[in-house]
């Protein structure tokens, strides 16, 4: 679920106004919040047209998703942990989906399905939602299975990352509200850079 930086051993080690590539609203908020030195542009293509992109100089480093990565076994970049960089909400996930009267791939859909995988992509996707947020959004949410509960944490961001706000919450599998309730708390303490973004 974590981000990988290519073309740096960490964000902390860019050189000084260091051009970095991403089109992610997310990413380029938690970049600026760290290092509001950087220059972010905008960059499209697959993994290997954004990899030979850092690879010619056209940008000094971008961010991937370690999934992506690894589902194409590429090996590049530097894993930046979730204390440092949250993930988008449901990064990393293969979702997959059947007809309802399909009993046959539901049932074989229901031996690969990881349960508590499913019930955090379904609280980060409860939070999102209820913040109103989408692709173009800079939101980040990450939810884990700790000690028995679901742990979850989240941030909105201004674009320019200047503002934050961010929070957590404990609760029991299944619990969609609290998600809910944590995006409604969030949005409430937001400042308006943020709230115009989410349409609060």
């Amino acid at each position: 679920m974590r981000d990988r930086i290519v073309g740096a051993e960490s964000i902390e080690k860019l050189k000084k106004g260091a051009v970095v590539g991403t089109s992610s609203p997310r990413r380029r908020a938690q970049l600026l919040r760290i290092r509001p030195d950087l220059k972010i542009v905008p960059i499209r293509g697959n993994v290997e047209t954004r990899l030979k992109k850092v690879e010619s100089g056209e940008v000094d480093a971008t961010l991937l998703a370690s999934a992506g990565l690894k589902r194409l076994d590429i090996s590049a970049g530097t894993a930046i942990p979730t204390e440092v960089l949250l993930p988008a909400p449901g990064q990393a996930v293969i979702g997959m989906e059947c007809r309802t009267n399909d009993t046959r791939t539901q049932s074989v859909l229901s031996t690969v399905n990881n349960d508590i995988t499913y019930n955090c992509v379904l609280a980060e996707r409860a939070f999102a939602r209820s913040v109103g947020g989408t692709c173009h959004s800079p939101v980040a949410a990450f939810c884990a299975f700790e000690d028995g509960d679901l742990r979850l944490r989240a941030q909105l961001f201004s674009e320019d990352g200047r503002d934050m706000v961010e929070d957590r919450a404990a609760f029991d599998c299944g619990d969609l509200k609290t998600p809910q309730t944590l995006a409604k708390s969030l949005l409430a303490k937001a400042p308006e850079s943020i709230r115009k973004l989410f349409g609060a």
